[in-house]
């Protein structure tokens, strides 16, 4: 029996899910910066009673350093999870090493009830390291309630991609990039994803209860129209998928 799960965009890839008494934060950027277009909608300093820190790749949008100090103080007792790769740089965030949950593809962690599972994101390339055969980009499932919520981090499209993600049967909700890429950003070491053509094909292949676009909205050199993503998915898919623009801070209720 599905339980009631409550999951709140915080922008650009940022998701809170609360499961029952479990919340987790995923890709939470919180810092300032005059860069930004949209503030955190949270303060880092004020975000309490967290379970779970999750990142997905080590880029400032996704595993914010600075916030991360803060929430090693603020909430002692959550555990931090992102690409084990990146331990060291974790680690240095002042995190508990028994809160360091370094996870890799294909691996997963039980949060209470709660699993995480993590599956290789190819942000541009999968990039895995030759001799340890670890992923720098994650994508992560979390099932908790009877409900799985994909998350797909900062990705393209790779082969294989698609059935590792049908392994874990019908997906809920799913929060896909749909900035994508170009030789401009490229050539300024900006690293792109799916564009929202992709984003909204791979979505109709998936066929998730519900699909929401992210990272659209944070960087003026880096962003895109939602309105286009939804427009293509009616188009081409009508009721057969269904697509939610979302708000800031708004309540989604699965």
């Amino acid at each position: 029996m599905k339980l009631p799960i409550l999951i709140k965009w915080l922008g650009q890839m940022g998701l809170m899910i609360k499961a029952g008494d479990v919340t987790v934060c995923v890709d939470y950027y919180a810092s300032p910066d005059p860069s930004r277009q949209t503030p955190p909608p949270i303060p880092a300093d004020e975000l309490k009673n967290v379970d779970a820190f999750l990142g997905t790749h080590d880029h400032l949008d996704h595993i914010d350093h600075e916030a991360w100090k803060i929430w090693a103080k603020t909430n002692p007792d959550s555990k931090f999870i992102f690409p084990r790769k990146h331990m060291e740089a974790v680690l240095a965030d002042g995190i508990n090493p028994d809160n360091a949950i370094g996870l890799n593809d294909g691996e997963s962690f039980m949060l209470g009830d709660m699993r995480i599972s993590a599956i290789a994101a190819a942000h541009e390339f999968l990039d895995k390291d030759p001799e340890t055969g670890l992923y720098p980009y994650l994508q992560y499932i979390i099932e908790a309630g009877g409900v799985k919520i994909h998350h797909a981090g900062d990705t393209v499209r790779y082969e294989g991609m698609l059935a590792k993600l049908l392994n874990f049967g019908h997906i809920d909700v799913e929060l896909l990039p749909i900035n994508g890429r170009d030789a401009r950003r490229y050539r300024d070491n900006c690293i792109g994803n799916m564009t929202f053509q992709e984003a909204a094909d791979f979505a109709g292949e998936v066929k998730p209860g519900l699909v929401i676009p992210g990272h659209w909205d944070m960087f003026a050199g880096n962003s895109e129209n939602p309105a286009e993503f939804a427009d293509y998915i009616d188009a081409k898919y009508g009721d057969a998928l269904k697509c939610r623009i979302p708000k800031v801070m708004e309540d989604i209720e699965l």
